[in-house]
């Protein structure tokens, strides 16, 4: 009778030191942070650089030139401190310019507004050939703003203008006059123009917005027996408020910064009746060879806007977030 050997144990493979060889899942989970923060910061490079360089760098001298006395040609330009906001507070065609500014703005944003959500509402309730309605009221917005004002200049023009040959053909001959050159209604001639163009805007972007608007609400609204009036003060307009407050905000801060279109048509005349804040600062600047002048102006502008920008932007993300949670 034989016996067995005994057999002796095998030792274990010698495995990894604990901490050593393949990472743990935390580890992993912050190795793979990194990289994706670097990538973050790779991708986000370019855009920081061009901040820097067309945003950062001319705020940066913009706020030097304000304070030096700079023509455009002296390389060492003298440093006169607060001077150029003395003569801002006390120059009057500063406040002219600024006057007109006000009423830009509250016509500029109120009229596009109305204008084209009335159009908006229009065409919301067209089945048939509404992408041509579409397309027609939109068309302004996508136009050159400098072929819109030369047209507009047509348009105006006293002895040849559409206008004047309309009023004429319908018998309002004496309403007749040259819209352009006479300082009581070149402002509000020009406003026509861009309130023509903004309107396009705002009736693309409210239409997109009125597609989204609850239609069993509708139904509801009909159903308690309210009119259209009230159905789009109590339905749609809170259903569309945070694209309307987009909208208005885009259209608002454009009445700060106002310039191209005054440009071409009138250049701020006649004798200043059509002066903005933008396009007296252009004067000034390049015009009158005043570069830190221009700057103090333009800087202006800036502080003025962007109060209302901050405001806007807070009151659209407030809403948002109550649609988010309702």
């Amino acid at each position: 009778m034989t016996t067995a050997a005994p057999q002796t144990p095998v030792p274990p493979a010698p495995g990894p030191a604990r901490g050593q060889g393949r990472p743990t899942q935390a580890g992993s989970s912050a190795v793979t942070r990194k990289a994706q923060a670097r990538l973050g910061m790779l991708l986000v490079t370019p855009l920081m650089v061009l901040t820097a360089v067309f945003l950062v760098f001319p705020m940066a001298n913009a706020a030097y030139y304000v304070f030096v006395d700079f023509n455009g040609i002296d390389p060492s330009p003298p440093w006169i401190g607060l001077s150029n906001f003395t003569e801002l507070a006390q120059d009057p065609d500063v406040w002219a310019a600024f006057k007109n500014n006000v009423i830009w703005i509250v016509v500029g944003t109120t009229a596009p507004l109305v204008v084209g959500l009335a159009f908006a509402l229009l065409v919301w309730t067209v089945h048939r050939g509404s992408r041509w309605y579409r397309l027609a009221f939109f068309f302004p917005y996508v136009l050159p703003q400098v072929a819109v004002g030369v047209v507009w200049g047509w348009i105006y023009e006293p002895s040849r203008g559409w206008l004047n040959r309309a009023l004429e053909f319908v018998g309002l001959g004496s309403f007749t006059r040259g819209w352009l050159g006479d300082p009581d209604t070149a402002l509000y001639a020009v406003l026509g123009t861009a309130v023509w163009t903004a309107a396009a805007f705002v009736f693309i972007i409210v239409l997109s917005a009125l597609r989204n608007v609850d239609a069993d609400l509708m139904d509801a609204a009909r159903l308690d027996g309210t009119n259209s009036f009230q159905r789009l003060v109590y339905v749609i307009i809170p259903q569309i408020m945070p694209v309307f407050l987009m909208v208005t905000t885009i259209t608002l801060l454009g009445g700060f910064s106002v310039f191209d279109i005054i440009f071409v048509m009138t250049g701020g005349g006649p004798a200043g009746a059509t002066d903005v804040l933008g396009t007296y600062a252009y004067s000034s600047a390049f015009q009158l060879n005043r570069i830190s002048y221009g700057t103090t102006l333009a800087l202006i502008i800036t502080v003025l806007a962007i109060p209302f920008a901050v405001m806007m932007n807070r009151l659209q993300r407030r809403l948002s977030l109550q649609g988010m949670g309702a």
